[in-house]
């Protein structure tokens, strides 16, 4: 990879994987309800299954899957089906008392993993850049580096959403104010949605 293609895709990398979407908010509400130590197996789960995605995708996943179109649609509402019920599941977490009570449990590695097939903005993240940056008929040998250099950049960006709410756990531990982060990281999901389900 020339030095040319690796600060042109770097800055991609950097520009749609600091930006908020589907899993940057997943993290920071992650951070919120289950600080930042507990939330490393979701995050680790994020660059596994992306980058499994972008290496699946820059090796013609998405061309064979074009001979399909009624696939997109069912990927399409099967995605935001998923997020609708993890949106809804976020926005009403309350205990038995009507007090606000922290989720069960974070997301795991291997459920992260399988977010991404289901993740709009991941979709559109894999395919523009596997589009753009890898030379015409690319290989493995020119894939790969470009899969390694989304998760060197992309990994600290997703960190810092999470660290980010690890932070905001004691100004949180407020009933009140842990509701409205919640009901307002579920409304930030459901809006995600729009760009997918858009005709």
């Amino acid at each position: 990879m020339n030095q040319e293609l690796a600060l042109a895709a770097g800055a991609f990398i950097l520009a749609s994987s600091i930006t908020p979407g589907p899993n940057n908010t997943m993290l920071m509400a992650s951070g919120v309800n289950f600080g930042m130590r507990r939330t490393l197996r979701h995050l680790a789960g994020v660059q596994m299954g992306f980058g499994i995605m972008l290496l699946a995708v820059g090796l013609g996943l998405h061309a064979v899957m074009a001979q399909f179109p009624g696939f997109y649609d069912v990927l399409r509402f099967a995605g935001a089906a998923y997020m609708l019920v993890i949106a809804w599941k976020l926005a009403t977490a309350q205990g038995a008392s009507g007090d606000v009570q922290r989720p069960a449990h974070p997301m795991g590695f291997w459920a992260a993993v399988a977010f991404q097939w289901v993740n709009p903005k991941a979709w559109v993240m894999a395919v523009t850049f596997m589009s753009t940056y890898p030379p015409a008929q690319a290989g493995l040998a020119q894939i790969a580096p470009l899969v390694l250099l989304f998760a060197v950049l992309g990994t600290p960006c997703s960190a810092l959403w999470a660290a980010f709410g690890s932070t905001l756990r004691s100004f949180l531990q407020d009933p009140k104010r842990l509701r409205i982060f919640n009901i307002t990281m579920a409304l930030a999901l459901v809006a995600s949605l729009y760009p997918m389900l858009k005709p």
